[in-house]
């Protein structure tokens, strides 16, 4: 039935041709966290107590889940950023290590604490509420980004808390023919200055009416394009899937449901990036690799923490299949 009605519509394909021999597929800029995960039968009211569930301790952060999850589907991926010289923090490199994330760019700041976020999930539905801090001395400055490794992959991938220090790193990317891709949910200081330099923006579903102050979903992403010529905007929209844009026209992709019930969508957007970059990183149209994000997505939902459900290709390409008939693309 997919392959029929396929050939009634158009197969969207990224606009970007993919620089070749570079050392990483992926090179990631940004956050990582350590994560303290509650689960609770339902989230308590005020001035209440309640007893947990389950807790774990497990390592996030978007930019440091994205390349894990990457790294799991089989891309090499390399990690910049920086943890605290704490035990979160050598809890966090480990973490990637682990994954065989390279963390030559990654390093420890004396005195500082890594990013920690004290995550509430209430049991019923899996959604959760996220209490965080990051040290000021983790931030980086325009000075001191680590250009050197903006343009070792394919694709450049990052969040915007250091905005500063984006800057020159997607100058530099974009110089050397290397794809920009940016994880954003909030309107950070000069945050305008930096998406002209974005090729892919892929934001949560409230970003785009923040920053262009329309409401209506694909309004606001028409705006957004216009405004700064990103080649591909879109927004996660949760358990309804995902709308996208490019060039001129919507990608609408419904969600997964997930194996065996949602258990926690801590890090859900970190796996839609996944899918997405993996798609284009392996030649995949638009549309083929909304449908990855969205599946890839659902498969991290099963488990509790950011990571620990994050699939393997099998793992992907079995709930694609079972579900080939369904989550189609509408235009």
């Amino acid at each position: 039935m997919l392959k029929t009605l396929q050939t009634l519509m158009i197969i969207m394909n990224f606009p970007f041709t993919l620089p070749e021999n570079r050392k990483f597929d992926v090179v990631g800029f940004g956050t990582n966290a350590v994560d303290y995960l509650i689960q609770v039968p339902e989230y308590p009211s005020f001035n209440s107590k309640i007893e947990l569930s389950d807790y774990v301790q497990a390592a996030g952060g978007e930019v440091a889940t994205t390349m894990v999850g990457l790294q799991r589907l089989g891309l090499k991926t390399l990690y910049v950023g920086r943890f605290g010289d704490d035990q979160e923090g050598d809890f966090g490199l480990r973490s990637l290590s682990d994954e065989a994330v390279d963390i030559s760019f990654a390093e420890q700041i004396k005195g500082a604490r890594t990013q920690i976020a004290f995550i509430v999930i209430d049991r019923r539905s899996g959604e959760r509420t996220v209490i965080w801090h990051r040290d000021k001395l983790l931030a980086y400055d325009e000075k001191d980004a680590p250009t050197e490794a903006a343009a070792l992959g394919k694709v450049l991938h990052f969040t915007p808390h250091d905005t500063r220090a984006c800057l020159p790193m997607a100058r530099k990317a974009k110089a050397e023919k290397t794809i920009v891709s940016i994880d954003v949910d909030n309107v950070f200081d000069d945050i305008k200055e930096l998406l002209p330099h974005v090729d892919i923006l892929i934001s949560s579903s409230d970003f785009p009416e923040k920053i262009v102050g329309i409401k209506e979903q694909k309004e606001s992403l028409r705006e957004l394009n216009a405004q700064f010529g990103c080649k591909i905007v879109g927004m996660t929209l949760g358990e309804k899937g995902s709308l996208i844009l490019c060039e001129n026209e919507f990608i609408e992709t419904n969600g997964f449901e997930v194996p065996n019930g949602c258990q926690d969508t801590t890090g859900a957007g970190d796996a839609f990036r996944v899918g997405l970059l993996y798609g284009l990183l392996k030649g995949e149209s638009v549309d083929t690799a909304a449908q990855m994000a969205n599946a890839v997505a659902a498969l991290k939902c099963r488990r509790l923490g950011a990571r620990t459900a994050l699939p393997c290709t099998e793992e992907l390409n079995n709930l694609l299949k079972a579900n080939e008939d369904e989550n189609l693309i509408v235009f």
